[in-house]
């Protein structure tokens, strides 16, 4: 059985991809797999980043959070906007942070 058999998706990932109405994503599952993969990275990657501007800088969590998601939107962008957002939502749950209220 290949590794990407075994890969676990969650929902609220695999939801950025099926259009309304549909069941299938519009993606395939080896290009959602790299997609959920390099999210979950920047997620991860942020946590330390996060914690350090709360503390140094004194600001709430929605701040960090809003300034992590300005972040994503650079250019060259290397996520989508969607996928930006799951990225700061899934910070927020890594950190215990209540969800971001993203504009």
């Amino acid at each position: 059985m290949s590794e990407d058999n075994q890969a676990f998706i969650p929902d609220s990932f695999m939801a950025l991809y099926v259009d309304p109405g549909r069941y299938k994503p519009r993606i395939g599952r080896a290009e959602m797999i790299r997609r959920y993969e390099l999210c979950e990275d920047m997620a991860n990657m942020l946590m330390d980043t996060a914690s350090t501007q709360q503390f140094d800088l004194g600001i709430t969590p929605d701040d960090v959070l809003e300034r992590c998601h300005r972040g994503l939107q650079g250019t060259p962008a290397l996520v989508t906007e969607e996928e930006s957002v799951w990225v700061i939502c899934r910070l927020a749950e890594l950190l215990n942070w209540p969800s971001p209220k993203l504009k």
